[in-house]
């Protein structure tokens, strides 16, 4: 993702500062607990329940919510309202109670298959991974036709990067559950990751019809994206490839972000693009757009991105050709949006979409960019023994995981060449290692969707990915639920390019790792 960071008016406002728990749960002892709540003796819990699916089908999950509980307080036994309600509050991350409840019908029985199925689904929306997997198993184990574990089996491997496993659990899990919106869903982003555009505008096409969700943004961008694949699909290919096994150009790094100089559209005039692997696809400003002639193919709503509101206009493009050294891409779907950087210009950001075909090296020491072809001899040569693995997310991010000092477990940041400072949350800044770091300097953060001041930066003591730890990390602290509502899975920071830039980096795309070589000067 585009962020950039520069230093503001300093500043020190008193903080206060909150120990963060963080939920790491592997095992099935926590005590069940559930709220009281008041409700007249004389109500019939079924028929609450009763009451409570209709109004989720309605899309009115509070108060769907509401009842659900009502009814638990009046039968404390009501398996199916604990349930229920622990699905509810998967839908709102509210993942400590989702787990505590589902996990207690877990316990009392063992041949419950939702309730297996919920635990690893609260599991898996808090990044254990290998928990999740076995306990989605089990629960399939007991009844194959539970939707919900093909549903999020299906998104464990989406998230691994085995896209066609995920697009087969996805499949199984709508069959079984015709009208679940966020398989619906999740099958039409999956079809659409792996090029089966038709099949993902279908599925687009299927939600709006079953969902009651009445969020007019949401509905005009979900209909701006079924005309992009539409237009997609109707092209006989797309990211195909030609040039030698292997290309190297010079990167220059500006604000500790690698720019490349690529062609468009077998234009002459070389421009200028981030190597960005916090996006999904590459992004082509709109000034560039106008000036190359590059119009709009589809547009519609709006898109959440970090700085200024949080949202920008989405409007799509196409590229008949991108060239990077002697490689050259064809057929390459963009955004087009405004840029919010006066001082410095960029013409766009190259996505992972378009390096994803190749093994990618960022060497940062050497300030050199090199694509490979997977499949030549050339790649068999380029070491990857101590890769580190990575995840991606739903919304097309690829995350690690991380340790940092103070924090037990470790953290899921999103590795993003595109940012030029590390970010942590704010709810990592208040873990009491963490706050002491905290900096006079305020700083100004641009990002896709503008700009935000004043933003609270902190000196990190010690940040590790895989073997590689850096000391005296500089971090911004920054409001991650737009990142965490489409994510999948919480993501905690971002490794960004001050620290990014003390290492050669070849990405390994298509078995979702990464190789990390120290540069022989750490910048």
């Amino acid at each position: 993702m585009s962020l950039s960071v520069f230093s503001y008016s300093p500043t020190h406002a008193a903080r206060s500062c909150y120990r963060l728990v963080l939920f790491a749960a592997v095992a099935f002892t926590l005590f069940l607990s559930v709220p009281a709540y008041s409700s007249t003796d004389d109500k019939n819990p079924k028929k609450l329940v009763r009451e409570a699916d209709k109004l989720v089908r309605r899309g009115k999950i509070l108060e769907a919510e509401s009842l659900y509980r009502q009814a638990l307080a009046i039968a404390p036994d009501h398996t199916d309202a604990k349930l229920k309600i622990a699905h509810l509050l998967i839908k709102q991350r509210r993942l400590a109670e989702a787990y505590e409840l589902s996990v207690g019908v877990a316990q009392a029985d063992r041949k419950n298959a939702r309730a297996f199925a919920l635990v690893g689904t609260t599991l898996l929306s808090l990044g254990q991974f290998a928990e999740a997997r076995a306990t989605l198993i089990e629960a399939l184990r007991l009844d194959g036709g539970e939707a919900l574990a093909w549903y999020s089996l299906g998104l464990l491997e989406y998230y691994e990067n085995r896209i066609e496993e995920s697009l087969a659990n996805m499949r199984e899990s709508v069959f079984h559950d015709p009208r679940n919106t966020d398989a619906i869903f999740s099958l039409a982003q999956v079809a659409a990751r792996s090029e089966k555009y038709k099949e993902a505008a279908d599925a687009y096409r299927r939600f709006l019809e079953v969902s009651r969700d009445q969020n007019d943004e949401r509905r005009d961008r979900i209909r701006g994206l079924i005309d992009f694949l539409t237009f997609l699909g109707s092209r006989t290919a797309i990211y195909t490839t030609s040039g030698p096994d292997t290309s190297t150009i010079n990167l220059t790094l500006i604000g500790n972000r690698p720019v490349l100089e690529v062609h468009i559209n077998d234009g002459k005039e070389p421009l200028r693009f981030v190597l960005d692997t916090g996006s999904g696809i590459t992004v082509i400003s709109d000034e560039t757009a106008e000036r190359l002639g590059i119009k709009p193919v589809a547009r519609g709503g709006k898109a959440k991105g970090l700085g200024g509101d949080g949202k920008f206009e989405i409007v799509y493009g196409f590229l008949k050709s991108v060239e990077i050294g002697e490689m050259r891409i064809r057929n390459v779907p963009v955004y087009i949006r405004k840029f919010h950087n006066p001082s410095i210009r960029f013409d766009g950001y190259i996505g992972l979409s378009v390096i994803s075909k190749f093994l990618t090296t960022v060497d940062y020491g050497d300030e050199k960019f090199t694509l490979t072809r997977k499949d030549s001899e050339l790649a068999k040569d380029i070491s990857l023994d101590n890769a580190v693995p990575l995840r991606l997310t739903s919304s097309g991010f690829l995350s690690g995981e991380v340790q940092l000092e103070g924090v037990e477990s470790p953290l899921n940041f999103i590795v993003d060449t595109g940012a030029s400072v590390s970010v942590i949350s704010d709810e990592i800044a208040l873990v009491a290692t963490v706050s002491p770091g905290l900096r006079e300097q305020r700083m100004r953060v641009i990002g896709s969707a503008g700009i935000t001041e004043d933003v609270p930066s902190y000196d990190l003591p010690r940040l590790s990915f895989a073997d590689h730890t850096r000391s005296d990390v500089m971090a911004i602290a920054l409001d991650l639920g737009i990142i965490n509502e489409a994510s999948g899975f919480t993501q905690s920071g971002i490794l960004g390019g001050n620290f990014l830039r003390n290492f050669r980096m070849t990405f390994d795309f298509k078995n979702s790792r990464v190789a990390f070589a120290p540069v022989k000067e750490p910048q």
